[in-house]
């Protein structure tokens, strides 16, 4: 029993590290030679939320640092800040979702939406102090509101094809957790 447990949850961590290259992948690829005029969601924060709440055994912390690093390091950003500010957005999400199981599926969307603002927020102010170049705050509004809004598809994609559910009033003791 246990043997299997252990696997099926290495086999998940996993499949969010693939999951995670994969949307790296995606974004480092040249489609375009035009800047911008619009940002597309982060997916790799919508996913690890998702996550986070659903089946917070599937992404530890640890886990969550090393892919949002690797993501800071390809695509150009302040090095450990964004990765910083998703730890502990997960952590005060994966707090919350013992709670939230019971609830509807917009309360989860809400507590994750309001994670994604803060982590936005906190990284705009972080690298105003700090006199970072920064994207324009248009920008920045455009990809939280799209983060927040790709949510349910995450969700949805996640539980259909992957099977990350949320957790089941037995399961607490499965996975060990905290009373």
């Amino acid at each position: 029993m246990g043997s299997a447990f252990s696997s099926q949850l290495l086999g998940m961590r996993a499949v969010f590290v693939l999951l995670a290259l994969g949307i790296l992948f995606w974004q480092l690829l040249p489609l375009s030679t035009l800047p911008p005029s619009w940002a597309g969601p982060d997916l790799l924060i919508a996913l690890t939320f998702a996550w986070a709440l659903r089946r917070p055994d599937y992404v530890p912390a640890l886990l969550i640092a090393m892919v949002i690093l690797l993501a800071d390091l390809l695509l150009q950003r302040p090095p450990g800040l964004m990765a910083f500010l998703v730890v502990l957005g997960t952590e005060q999400l994966k707090t919350r979702a013992i709670g939230l199981r019971d609830a509807s599926f917009a309360g989860e969307w809400a507590a994750a939406g309001l994670v994604v603002i803060a982590v936005f927020v906190l990284n705009r102010v972080i690298l105003s102090l700090l006199m970072v170049d920064q994207a324009p705050l248009g920008l920045t509004l455009i990809q939280m509101l799209m983060t927040i809004l790709i949510y349910p598809l995450v969700v949805f994609v996640s539980h259909l094809f992957l099977g990350v559910r949320k957790l089941a009033p037995g399961d607490d003791d499965a996975i060990g957790s905290r009373p």
